[in-house]
């Protein structure tokens, strides 16, 4: 649930520019997407690998220490290295006609408010979810859902390394 709270921060953030109408941030954002994906694609790659080759923990989450600054910091990063977020925020809210507060700071914070909130509520229906069904997962299953996550995360990595061509 922390590593979710990064994302909501990072979505928070986005969303802020979007609607608040921060052009120049934004567009300072976008204009450096090269570096972004690079990194982003690279921190994606290397997160990718570690969970492909890691192997399923004997202990519960529970049972052992966590970082909880270090979990909801590279949720953060790695959802604020994705310029194509602040594009998406964008979009949808221009679609919406929501793009320009116009002076409108309410209506700007309330659609701030309400995309962490949304953030928020799908990572905790997440959570939620694995919790309840963590006992059905053996050392066995655990591996296969760890490959086939480090499968997923190397591909947007390449993705983001290939979408590079095209800006």
């Amino acid at each position: 649930m922390v590593s979710g709270l990064g994302a909501a921060t990072a979505d928070g953030f986005y969303g802020a520019f979007a609607a608040f109408g921060l052009k120049l941030i934004s567009d300072v954002l976008v204009g450096q997407q090269l570096w972004f994906r690079i990194i982003g694609g690279s921190f994606l790659l290397y997160l990718g690998i570690r969970t492909f080759l890691s192997k399923p923990s004997e202990k519960s989450a529970s049972d052992k220490k966590s970082n909880l600054f270090g979990d909801y910091i590279s949720t953060f990063i790695l959802t604020i290295m994705n310029p194509i977020t602040i594009l998406s925020f964008a979009a949808v809210f221009a679609g919406l006609g929501l793009g320009n507060s116009n002076g409108n700071y309410i209506s700007a914070l309330l659609m701030v408010l309400g995309v962490i909130s949304g953030s928020i509520g799908w990572w905790l229906i997440l959570s939620t979810g694995v919790s309840l069904f963590r006992e059905k997962f053996n050392p066995t299953s655990l591996k296969i859902v760890n490959w086939v996550s480090g499968i997923i995360m190397v591909v947007f990595a390449v993705i983001a390394f290939v979408s590079i061509v095209r800006i």
